[in-house]
């Protein structure tokens, strides 16, 4: 075993992992009629895209007047950034959306064609107006104030229209659903998914939407709330405001994960079966129910062109497998937690859904979760230091040594029972 495997078993509890062998398996959401999901098969995003309007002012801003500054276009929406983000990594998604024929439409457009990705899914016609979202930050690159203009996104995204794509979703190695869907939409593509046991990502995209999980937990694999949707989402499921949005900013990981607790295990009770829970520069938790042994999604022979190739192996060097052996228990909260990068930060909006982007290319290369989350998290850090909500170029290498730090540094916080 090399330096790098011994000091990643040091950190994460030598009882849980042991030294991967190499192993053809199958998850659930890789096999169709029995045929493994290989050739043309590529996972779906559904959900929004949209132009953000991105303000900085260079003088403190001041109410009822204008403030000198930079404005700046930049190509949003959280489906959008994903997919964009995955693309880069060199995997091509398949987009569900929907545009305007207009200005910002166009824009929108016009960069998807360049990256030379799938235009099929998206609806254009008159009547639809691209969604816009006009963003004011302050100093340290957070959102101070906006308005978002995203009615489209509820009204055209049809379920009518994403029944047209069945065909992509059940040969998809896994596909991607944000909140800003309806809940009629919500609801067909998780149901499509379902019939073919395609994994599904739930991406929240704000404290209100997330709550949109009521209807869909069931189809769920995973979810990657911040701490506040994570609360929200919890008492959506709870029926009521059973838990508290109390600050979590000064909390270490150990006291944040006891509060946390709770809310983590309500959206695992109701089916959910893979909590990612983004802290900002503390890192994520990933937790399940019942150990880690589901942590394996991705499989060996699911990376059949170079880029997929590249990808797996760059990440598979840097961070070796591991095969799991723990007790399995509908009653055991299972958590690691996976440390920030430290990073020069630019902007902060396209951070979560890189890390998303980042963790899905991963998957559909072969990677397992751990692995996955570790570019994830690789891939948010820079973002964060891009002016763009994805950046420009996400080099492999910067990224899988990225992942290296991450990966070697998890550490598992959580091994109990909830009861």
């Amino acid at each position: 075993m090399d330096s790098t495997a011994r000091r990643r078993l040091d950190c994460i509890s030598h009882h849980l992992f042991l030294p991967y062998q190499p192993t053809h398996f199958l998850q659930p959401g890789l096999v169709s009629n029995g045929q493994l999901k290989v050739g043309e098969a590529e996972p779906v995003i559904i959900g929004g895209m949209v132009l953000d309007i991105h303000a900085t002012p260079l003088i403190p801003a001041s109410p009822r007047t204008t403030t000198p500054g930079m404005i700046n276009y930049v190509l949003g929406g959280v489906a959008r950034n994903v997919a964009e983000c995955m693309s880069k990594l060199g995997t091509k998604p398949f987009m569900i959306s929907v545009l305007g024929l207009d200005m910002a439409g166009n824009m929108l457009l016009d960069h998807w064609k360049s990256a030379e990705l799938s235009t099929e899914g998206i609806l254009r016609q008159d009547d639809i107006k691209t969604a816009v979202v006009s963003n004011i930050f302050d100093a340290n690159g957070e959102v101070a104030a906006g308005v978002a203009s995203v009615e489209a996104i509820e009204k055209y995204l049809t379920p009518d229209w994403i029944q047209k794509f069945k065909r992509n979703i059940h040969s998809a190695p896994v596909i991607m659903v944000d909140a800003n869907l309806d809940l009629s939409a919500l609801e067909a593509s998780c149901q499509i998914a379902a019939l073919s046991k395609t994994p599904v990502w739930f991406e929240p995209v704000s404290v209100a939407k997330s709550q949109r999980i009521v209807s869909v937990a069931k189809y769920v694999t995973f979810v990657s709330p911040n701490e506040y949707e994570l609360i929200s989402m919890a008492n959506a499921l709870s029926g009521g405001s059973v838990f508290s949005y109390s600050s979590f900013e000064s909390d270490n990981i150990e006291s944040l994960l006891q509060r946390l607790k709770p809310a983590i295990w309500v959206l695992l009770k109701n089916g959910i079966k893979i909590v990612v829970v983004t802290l900002g520069s503390k890192g994520v938790l990933l937790c399940s129910k019942g150990g880690p042994s589901f942590m394996r999604v991705g499989h060996e022979g699911y990376e059949q062109d170079i880029s997929r190739r590249k990808l797996y192996k760059t990440v598979a060097l840097d961070c070796p497998k591991f095969i799991y052996d723990s007790t399995k228990s509908e009653t055991l909260l299972f958590a690691i937690h996976f440390p920030g990068l430290p990073a020069s930060v630019v902007r902060l909006t396209g951070a979560g859904d890189c890390l998303v982007g980042g963790t899905l290319s991963s998957i559909c290369a072969g990677l397992d979760v751990m692995q996955s989350l570790a570019v994830g998290i690789a891939a948010a850090k820079a973002a964060v230091e891009a002016e763009a909500n994805v950046p420009h170029v996400l080099n492999l290498a910067a990224i899988a040594g990225d992942a290296r730090l991450v990966y070697s540094a998890a550490k598992v916080v959580c091994q109990e029972s909830i009861l």
